[in-house]
């Protein structure tokens, strides 16, 4: 084996590529702490359910970390208040902080969203990290329709968690939040499609 010549630095070698997660995983990770939520709600009551949701987010952040190396701004921001809110629920044995929790995450989302847009600091493109690649209008249109939807989800958490029981607010949580949100993302559809970036000439 021949040594390098003097002064020279030995090439290095390759990067590994960054490792992904699949759609099916991702979205596994994301129902995962919900559905357990629900059952330790439906064998335990709310305060068991608060302390198995805490439990089952921490374990899909760990996953998260350990199959693609990093962890997303939404899911991480989520699960700090998570830890937050169930924290003093159970301290407390007041079940109105796991229920505001929601209207919380929803509401700073919406805001931050909004927010960017008017120092002209978008901050979906980040937030979807590389996903989606889109003109500067689309961007703009598309951050105004999800910051608008998550305030309205802040609002329909509130009006739903002060107008029926736990066990209805657990199921709505568990069965609505999430299919209201795909189907939303859905509807951009068209959207994303109609405001694509294109390369530029020359470009591979």
């Amino acid at each position: 084996m021949t040594e390098p010549a003097s002064g020279q630095t030995p090439p290095l070698p390759p990067a590994a590529p960054k490792p992904k997660m699949g759609l099916g995983m991702k979205l596994a990770l994301e129902m995962g702490p919900l559905a357990l939520f629900f059952a330790g709600n439906s064998y335990g009551g709310i305060y068991v359910a608060t302390g198995v949701f805490m439990v089952a987010t921490a374990a899909a952040l760990l996953a998260m970390w350990v199959l693609a190396r990093k962890i997303a701004v939404m899911p991480l921001v989520s699960a700090i208040v998570v830890m937050v809110f169930g924290t003093l629920t159970l301290v407390l044995q007041d079940d109105h902080f796991i229920k505001i929790k929601p209207t919380l995450v929803n509401a700073l989302f919406g805001a931050l969203l909004l927010g960017g847009l008017v120092f002209r600091k978008p901050l979906l493109p980040y937030v979807l990290d590389g996903m989606v690649k889109l003109t500067d209008e689309g961007w703009r249109i598309l951050t105004i329709r999800w910051g608008v939807f998550f305030l309205v989800m802040a609002v329909l958490n509130e009006v739903v968690w002060r107008s029926v029981s736990t066990d209805t607010w657990v199921n709505f949580k568990t069965f609505g939040y999430l299919p209201l949100t795909f189907l939303f993302a859905m509807a951009q559809a068209p959207l994303m499609a109609r405001h694509e970036a294109k390369p530029a000439e020359g470009e591979a």
